[in-house]
Formats: structure tokens, sequence, C-alpha cells
């Protein structure tokens, strides 16, 4: 019996595995998946020694715990395709959209249940990944959830009414953080950088500046005004910032991608 079974392989769920053997957290070997690219698999098993298992049931029947991983479009077929084999077992899920109490509808009261909201940067282990406080879960079930996700980054747990404004915050930022890379690179090419190099320094500073107001949990306008020289360069660019509406810009994003259309 394995450890954790994977269903659906793609880019996120093989950051997760991957993730997690490479902290020392699971062994290759102590993970089973199915996916319908069976190439993906074969490259994961030489990767880390996981096993393939040639259906979704395989792996359900193989594994302590199933991580749910597909299309959140396929989420109702999986889970009515498989929903007797889930008896009794836990079940985590990623996919998007899907909260405890929509699984819940369609499994057993048996099935251990736990949705979770990872995002892009978990492929590089600086994700931020919400935990649903509404879950099955058992205290040892908990621990080793959040040991799984902490290889990928930074875990946090939130009650469901607050899981679809916090995961639009995580999983929706990282798109926008990207746009204000590329437009810090652009201001620098205008003035004859090469866009290589201004790459290179906007991702640098947008990083850095993200772990020094999580690590020093310095309050980011003091942080912004400890750059700001009276008079100083960066203040005008502040002033700039100001008068192009970035902060109601970026209110106004989060608000058009949490509030479903009319």
């Amino acid at each position: 019996m394995k450890k954790l079974g994977f269903i659906g392989m793609g880019n996120m769920a093989s950051a997760i595995l991957l993730g997690a053997v490479r902290s020392g957290f699971l062994k290759g070997e102590e993970s089973i998946a199915y996916d319908l690219n069976g190439f993906k698999l074969d490259d994961l098993n030489k990767k880390c020694g996981m096993a393939k298992a040639a259906s979704a049931a395989e792996a359900i029947d193989n594994s302590e715990i199933v991580l749910l991983a597909v299309k959140p479009k396929i989420v109702e077929s999986v889970l009515n395709e498989n929903r007797d084999r889930l008896k009794n077992k836990t079940l985590l899920s990623v996919a998007a959209g899907w909260q405890y109490s929509r699984l819940r509808r369609f499994l057993d009261n048996s099935t251990h249940i736990c949705a979770i909201m990872p995002n892009t940067p978990a492929m590089v282990g600086e994700g931020m990944t919400i935990i649903e406080s509404t879950n099955d879960l058992s205290p040892k079930e908990l621990i080793f959830t959040r040991k799984l996700f902490s290889a990928l980054g930074e875990v946090e747990e939130l009650s469901s009414d607050l899981m679809g404004i916090g995961g639009t915050l995580s999983g929706c930022g990282p798109a926008w953080v990207f746009m204000m890379i590329e437009a810090l690179a652009d201001g620098a090419v205008y003035y004859g950088l090469p866009r290589d190099i201004a790459y290179k320094l906007a991702s640098q500073t947008v990083l850095g500046s993200g772990k020094m107001a999580r690590d020093t949990k310095t309050h980011p306008g003091k942080l912004k005004d400890d750059v700001c020289s009276p008079g100083g360069i960066t203040i005008r660019g502040v002033k700039a910032l100001e008068a192009g509406g970035l902060r109601i810009a970026m209110m106004n994003a989060m608000e058009a991608a949490y509030k479903k259309p009319d």
C-alpha cells in the first residue's frame, strides 16, 4: 500500500510529488499515480520511482491517501465513477472551484475530504497553498497534508467562507504580478537595457520585495516609505503610479476576478 495516490498528473500534481520527494517528506516509491498521459507517468517513474497505475481505480485501491488533481470539468465524473472505491479513504482535492460542500455531495460519508488550493509558484517551491478548514481529516491526516504542501511553500488554513477570496488573491495574483514584472522590464528596455537582463532584474526585485514583506512582517507601506527619499527618484515614480491608478486597478482586478458575472 502506497502512502499517496494521484488521480491526474499534470503540472501541479507533478510539482506536489517532486516537491515532497525533494524535501525528503516522501519517497517516490511511496506514491502511485494514474494519468491519461502515459509518457508523463514514465517520466516521473524514471525521475523518482513513482509507481504507475493503469487506471484511477488501481491508484485508489493501492494508496492510503488519494490526491485528486484532474481538470475541474471532469471532477464530477471521476467522483461518480469511483464513489464506492473511495469509501473509507481520504481524498485531497486540488481541483479549482471544488470546495468541501460540493465534493461532499458526490461522496460517501465514510470518505474523509479536504479541499486544497495551491498556486502556480508551487512549481518552484514558493507556492501559497490554502487548506479549507472545513474538512474530515483526522489530526494525523491534517499533519500529513500540511507537511506535504509545506514542501511547496507556505500553507494557510481558511474557513469555507474565505476560500473564494483567498483563492482569488493567491491563485490569480501570480498572473497580475507577472504583468507587473513584464511592465517593469518593458520600461527598462525602452531606455536601452537588454530584455533578458531587464526580466532578471525585475523578477528578482519582485521576489526579494515579497520575501522582505513576508519575513519582516513590516507593513508594506512602511517598506515603501523606507525606499523613498524626500524629493528622490523613487517618490517621483510612486507619484506616477498613483496618478496612473495602480492601487485601484489592483483592487478592481480582485473584484472582477472574485465576483461572478451577472
